[in-house]
């Protein structure tokens, strides 16, 4: 489990909360503390008091994959085979392995195409893939995904839920704004100014968020 006790940064604010193994949504209003919070329990962010561990490691010792709202933030190297190698290459894994991952998980993801591309020639869209398939190739005990969704397509985003979901990440923590998405999650989160006001299951919170811009139009039908 992710245990969380007395977790203070800026206006995020968690006295305690347990995150069981499973899909995690986190959903609210800008400026909540949503990316705050997902960089702490992706280990980019240290709080300033309390304390976050992930089957009793802090985020740090663990193997965590990353995707940032804004790709162009995530990425470092000039192109996109060097960019979902890399992973690989920090942990100085042999250059067939690296070379038979990089090329399993294009190809799993539909960017296979994209392999001998600069980064620079992409779409927003595609440097998106790029960067969750970096998170990805070394399988990441943790994969944290800050609104990657907002850059895809609805039919992009449909296949790529089931490489998420089969990914083998043990914990998936997401940041999403797509209600649709939210529906199809273990467990809900859903920040006000820095505090956890509801959670539970998609069917317990959305109850609770009724008269809201959070209420799903469709729930209940």
């Amino acid at each position: 489990m992710i245990s969380i006790e007395f977790l203070r940064y800026c206006n995020l604010a968690i006295d305690a909360l347990t995150i069981k193994p499973g899909i995690t949504t986190i959903t609210g209003a800008n400026g909540s503390g949503k990316t705050t919070f997902l960089k702490i329990c992706a280990g980019i962010t240290l709080p300033d008091s309390g304390t976050i561990m992930i089957d009793d490691i802090p985020p740090r010792q663990t193997e965590i994959g990353w995707v940032n709202e804004y790709p162009d933030r995530n990425i470092l190297f000039v192109n996109v085979f060097d960019e979902i190698a890399s992973p690989l290459r920090f942990r100085r894994m042999p250059c067939d392995t690296i070379d038979s991952s990089v090329k399993a998980c294009a190809d799993a993801m539909g960017i296979a195409h994209l392999l001998k591309r600069a980064v620079r020639e992409l779409s927003g869209g595609e440097k998106m893939l790029v960067s969750l398939a970096a998170a990805l190739v070394h399988h990441p005990k943790v994969l944290v995904l800050d609104e990657y969704d907002s850059h895809l397509d609805a039919r992009t985003m449909a296949r790529n839920e089931q490489i998420i979901r089969s990914s083998g990440a043990e914990y998936i923590i997401r940041c999403t704004q797509q209600m649709d998405t939210v529906m199809y999650s273990d467990h809900l989160l859903f920040f006000d100014s820095g505090r956890i006001t509801c959670e539970g299951t998609p069917d317990q919170v959305f109850p609770l968020l009724k008269g809201t811009a959070y209420y799903p139009v469709f729930w209940g039908c």
